[in-house]
């Protein structure tokens, strides 16, 4: 591998300005105003993989949907390959090319669409630099350097980059079992980079993941706004029976206070536990992450597995109600409350719609209220867990051991990328996270990044990964 990592530092410039090119198209896919910007992020990736040689590209429209008013289409699901040799192993690369949103007003000390490369840090920031920009473009830059080479990439490579994944990767499940006995036929396992190490200086595979659900709370009163000077004390308002009802579904240390919550999550194993044993993380990373020392557990493996291990609800945000800068004395007309469970092993999206719909009306009916409660469910997304003795985990931890020389830490990770689980059960094949980024990137928050290291050595990871998947025995 000698001369692809030669190739991989002598282009290390260049991987940067192409970085910088994809970050500057503000992909954000939940936001209407910019859905042709995912659109034009789809095309810019098309380019590249016409560029590269990549056959029989096609671009899967999933539909329209509803935003924010607008009826709008939904960017394209790419799909592509590299190479149709019989007798090579064909490896399916996933990831996507939307982004959160990002506004310099949000805290950011750069412009979030506008690359910066801190020569004295080592870092690139950038809204989708390390989310998921840099890891779906390493896999286009690893091809690139076999073709320079001369060399034969020692797999069939197949890709799919889709535009929703921060949306919830609408219609993305359906073309999936769609083509799992066309397009992906053959594939033999997949590899997904859109996770992180557990902390800043030592590589992870990734073998599982929690669950999500999301939720939304609309409670409506009066027809319009109200003055509270006029109406306060005698209409029942949306905001106080809203704020009640989300005091009654979390504790201040993490309970999650709806009944029968609990009641599916798989037991810890003796064998499950000896897998907390040893790993590169400490209580400082997680407060340099956070930048605070606001953590609800004393130890390491209690941290790890309330982020990892157990279901946990967090509170989003409220609709509706003033939030600007300033005083406002209004009773707001209609609130909407957002909130979402992290699920586990073996909880399932429908059960958890199930008891939490059950206790919101229950909790909301104690008020005695005369306005009318809304409750909605648009998300709900399985957890992932895979065998760490698979070939294809043994592939990966020869390839970090080469790169890094070093053997990875085996992690489970707090988010959810549905995504994982749906290959795993249309193709039935086995599915590796393979994580580029630090804890430390910020994805989803301000200032994210993504160190050069990471970016140059992560390049070397997927082209050795590729190499190990060919070598390995089956």
């Amino acid at each position: 591998m000698e001369s692809v990592y030669a190739h991989i530092d002598a282009n290390t410039q260049k991987y940067i300005d192409r970085l910088g090119e994809a970050i500057a198209i503000p992909s954000i896919s939940g936001d209407a105003s910019h859905r042709s910007d995912v659109f034009r992020m789809g095309a810019w990736l098309k380019t590249e993989l016409v560029r590269l040689g990549f056959s029989a590209i096609e671009e899967h429209l999933p539909g329209k949907q509803t935003l924010q008013g607008h009826e709008l289409d939904l960017p394209p699901v790419v799909l592509a390959t590299f190479g149709e040799d019989n007798n090579k192993p064909t490896v399916l690369v996933y990831g996507h090319y939307d982004v959160q949103p990002a506004l310099k007003d949000d805290g950011w000390k750069y412009e979030p669409f506008q690359m910066v490369h801190e020569k004295e840090t080592g870092r690139i920031y950038g809204r989708g630099s390390t989310d998921d920009k840099a890891p779906i473009l390493s896999w286009l830059w690893v091809v690139e350097a076999y073709k320079a080479l001369g060399k034969e990439l020692p797999v069939n490579l197949k890709v799919c980059f889709e535009g929703m994944e921060e949306s919830g990767s609408e219609g993305l499940d359906d073309i999936i079992f769609k083509e799992a006995d066309r397009y992906f036929k053959n594939v033999d396992c997949v590899c997904i980079s859109d996770n992180y190490w557990l902390g800043t200086k030592k590589p992870c595979l990734t073998y599982g993941l929690r669950g999500v659900s999301y939720f939304m709370l609309e409670i409506h009163g009066p027809a319009k706004d109200l003055h509270s000077g006029v109406f306060g004390g005698t209409v029942h308002e949306p905001m106080t029976d809203l704020i009640h009802i989300m005091s009654k579904l979390v504790s201040p240390d993490g309970k999650i206070l709806i009944p029968g919550i609990y009641d599916d999550v798989a037991p810890v194993t003796e064998d499950e536990n000896k897998l907390y044993q040893g790993l590169d993380f400490t209580l400082t990373d997680i407060h340099n992450a956070t930048e605070s020392e606001t953590t609800i557990h004393e130890s390491v493996r209690d941290t790890l597995m309330h982020r990892w291990r157990f279901p946990s609800l967090s509170l989003h945000g409220i609709e509706g109600a003033f939030y600007a800068p300033g005083a406002k004395t209004v009773i707001p007309a209609k609130v909407i409350g957002k909130f979402s469970i992290r699920s586990v092993p073996n909880q399932t999206p429908e059960r958890i719609a199930e008891i939490v719909k059950t206790h919101v009306e229950s909790e909301f009916k104690k008020l005695k209220s005369r306005n009318t409660l809304k409750f909605e469910a648009p998300q709900g997304g399985k957890c992932w867990v895979a065998d760490v003795n698979n070939w294809n985990f043994v592939a990966a931890r020869s390839a970090i051991e080469k790169v890094f020389k070093t053997s990875p830490d085996l992690t489970r990770e707090g988010g959810s990328i549905p995504v994982t689980l749906t290959f795993q059960e249309a193709l039935n094949k086995s599915v590796l996270l393979l994580p580029m980024g630090r804890s430390d990137d910020g994805a989803h928050s301000t200032n994210e990044k993504i160190d050069l290291f990471n970016y140059i050595e992560g390049i070397k990871l997927l082209a050795t990964y590729l190499e190990e998947v060919a070598a390995v025995p089956k």
